[in-house]
């Protein structure tokens, strides 16, 4: 299927690795052209000179640190009037919500709600006026079932998807959608993290843990960055134009709810 979206420009945070560098890839093999961030300037531009190779497409690199002022300001310099734009940021760490302090609660509200809500804010008029945008947020699957050890990352991006079930359907009418990518447990660096707290709170082996997350997926497996981007990818195309204000979830069958 061709996306229709050949040509275009695209912001991608986070996206040197993981889930971020899946949506990278994916949109780059439709013939979109990417500013992608990152923190670590090395990684970054590895990954870029990947994509330029598999894909042929134009890759700038902006090493920032997208959760500060500074970091989104070099984005935007660098991509201010993006087609399409990937809000993504890592998540808070895990741990006891008795321990969070209020510095705790600004970062997490910072990295995983404010951030994406200032980037959206900075290049939506251009693509109202333009007639066509596409806005994707990586969040959770903690949105639809939140997750015990991971607290801060409940709150902030329940914040977000809030936002953006307003917002989306302000612009609807405008050719820009902003629908959410609630991943579940793919095979990420970020997946380490939480199985680990998780291991560390049942007092049973990394191991152990990692091997009772993976049983309780229905799909039997963790998901994969390639899938992951592909999702992405259509949601930014040109048939995804009556999509908008969604959270779409990635994981393999693990929510057992019916909505």
């Amino acid at each position: 299927m061709d996306m229709g979206i050949a040509g275009r420009t695209a912001l991608v945070c986070a996206a040197s690795k993981g889930l971020g560098r899946g949506c990278a890839e994916a949109l780059a093999a439709e013939g979109v052209n990417l500013v992608i961030l990152a923190r670590t300037a090395e990684t970054l531009e590895a990954t870029a000179a990947e994509i330029r190779q598999q894909s042929g497409v134009d890759v700038k690199t902006v090493a920032c640190d997208i959760t500060t002022p500074e970091g989104r300001a070099a984005a935007l310099a660098a991509c201010p009037q993006p087609d399409i734009l990937v809000n993504n940021a890592g998540g808070p760490p895990p741990g006891d919500f008795r321990q969070y302090t209020h510095d705790d609660w600004i970062r997490a509200l910072e990295g995983n709600m404010l951030t994406p809500i200032e980037l959206i804010r900075a290049t939506i008029d251009p693509m109202i006026a333009r007639g066509f945008g596409r806005i994707v947020n990586i969040t959770s699957s903690a949105v639809k079932a939140p997750i015990d050890v991971l607290g801060l990352s409940n709150g902030a991006r329940s914040g977000l998807t809030g936002f953006v079930a307003g917002a989306a359907r302000k612009v609807a009418r405008d050719g820009v959608t902003i629908n959410n990518l609630l991943p579940g447990l793919f095979d990420t660096d970020r997946i380490a993290t939480t199985v680990s707290a998780q291991a560390k709170a049942n007092n049973i082996s990394f191991e152990e843990a990692r091997k009772q997350r993976m049983e309780s997926i229905p799909a039997g497996r963790f998901g994969n960055r390639d899938e992951f981007g592909r999702a992405c990818a259509f949601l930014c195309s040109v048939h995804a134009g009556f999509i908008t204000g969604q959270n779409w979830l990635l994981d393999g069958g693990a929510y057992p709810g019916t909505f």
